[in-house]
């Protein structure tokens, strides 16, 4: 399998460590009190108010980007900022002026100060690293020759910075800068570059010091859908529509049509991998009525989602706590230390972002879930900013960790749910459109 994001990378080059283990029934309030008995919407309202603090309250300084975690791991501190984290913050700011928890002339200073931050940060052909350090702008090795370009995580951060480009539409000079130089920086990506010389896929890394030694092309369906659609759509630099047909649509993990748990899943590996198939590509694309050659993406997300929740409930390795009101299996920390977690590799973690960031997809089982994580697990697992990153009943772990990449999603797929709002943003970019209409894709935005 290659659709680890950050557990594939760390095992291989050796730099899981283990972590200190909390334990499920020591966990100390970091939150107000647990306020049962509110209404859907409140809980909502409460849920996303305060994940949202991640990415305001604990923002690097300087960068003003997300920082990676709140706790130091990996010999690493808060002087790492994530690439893709920050892109999902981004959007996640953009709900919290939305909903009027955050001022928005303060917040567009805070991506002004941003994106210049970027313009001066190392980049390979215009793509950023995986990890940027918050003061300085140099990049920090994600792994011993993982030390330049992560096209993958740039896409995740471009998502953001388009949809806010759309939302402050201003015609002030704070709102006319920002929208300007996300455009400058949009334009300076070369996507044709990641071809490898015109070969027909795109390729995930590359390093002014070991080349292309990573050697990952993008094949097979996973979280990098996002990846095709924008390299299709740039104006300086793109891709034509036969790497997206010869590259990303081939491969032994692309084409399924089996079923799972009486659900029939189009696309990717046996039971759909872990649930961030689902979210990472679908914070700004709007999976309602999008269809190519290959898939129904509505139809792909809601039954990945009920294949992960069946299996749950199903509960075949007899996990404590798995159930209706317990499920979701995704990339997360562990007691081990980091795995993408899913179906075929279950080890007893249930993580949050999972469940929270479906809910588009599954409203009311997310609801479930959603209300038996903050009424009876509660402060066990909500803390600070939210619910912790992941937990196993079974092996009485919670992680004492928030992570960027978690984080965000609950914030944007919710309100995705609730108002479609970053879902309209971005499907709104007409670059994004002329991709989509390149790679022959059908949406009801295109027939606007």
């Amino acid at each position: 399998m290659r659709y680890f994001l950050l557990f594939s990378v760390l095992l291989t080059t050796g730099a899981i460590a283990q972590k200190k283990k909390a334990m499920i029934s020591d966990q100390k309030p970091h939150a107000p009190v647990i306020q049962k008995g509110l209404s859907d919407s409140a809980l909502l309202d409460l849920v996303q108010r305060q994940t949202i603090k991640y990415f305001w309250d604990f923002a690097d300084p300087v960068s003003g980007m997300a920082r990676e975690r709140n706790n130091e791991a990996y010999g690493y501190g808060n002087e790492v900022v994530t690439t893709g984290g920050t892109g999902f913050g981004i959007m996640a700011l953009i709900v919290g002026v939305q909903r009027k928890w955050l001022p928005r002339d303060t917040v567009a200073g805070h991506l002004l100060k941003m994106v210049r931050f970027l313009e001066k940060a190392d980049s390979y052909h215009g793509v950023f690293p995986h990890w940027i350090n918050g003061e300085t702008g140099k990049t920090i090795p994600f792994s011993r020759k993982d030390d330049g370009a992560d096209l993958v995580e740039t896409s995740f951060l471009m998502q953001g910075l388009l949809t806010a480009r759309q939302y402050f539409n201003q015609n002030n000079s704070r709102e006319r800068e920002l929208r300007n130089r996300i455009n400058s920086l949009w334009r300076d990506i070369e996507w044709n570059w990641f071809t490898r010389g015109n070969r027909e896929v795109l390729y995930w890394h590359w390093s002014p010091n070991n080349g292309w030694a990573m050697n990952f092309p993008l094949r097979g369906y996973m979280e990098t859908l996002i990846t095709y659609v924008l390299a299709a759509s740039s104006d300086q630099y793109p891709v034509p529509a036969a790497i997206y047909n010869r590259g990303w649509a081939q491969g032994i993990h692309f084409l399924n049509g089996k079923k799972f748990y009486g659900y029939t899943l189009p696309l990717g590996t046996d039971y759909g991998g872990p649930l961030f198939f689902t979210h990472y590509s679908f914070l700004g694309l709007d999976p309602k009525g999008l269809k190519d050659n290959y898939a129904d993406y509505w139809e792909q997300n809601v039954n990945h989602t009920l294949i992960n929740r069946a299996y749950c409930i199903d509960n075949p390795k007899h996990y404590q706590g798995y159930g209706e009101n317990c499920w979701g299996l995704t990339a997360s920390d562990d007691y081990n230390g980091y795995d993408a977690h899913s179906p075929t590799n279950d080890d007893g973690v249930i993580t949050p972002t999972a469940a929270l960031s479906s809910f588009p997809y599954t409203p009311a089982y997310s609801m479930q879930v959603l209300r038996h994580l903050y009424e009876d697990l509660g402060n066990k697992i909500w803390g600070e900013y939210g619910f912790k990153d992941a937990f196993s009943i079974s092996h009485n772990w919670v992680a004492d960790s928030y992570l960027a990449i978690d984080e965000g999603p609950i914030v944007v797929m919710i309100e995705n749910y609730r108002s479609g709002l970053l879902w309209k943003l971005f499907m709104s970019c007409p670059e994004i459109q002329a991709g989509l209409k390149k790679l022959n894709f059908t949406s009801p935005y295109l027939e606007k």
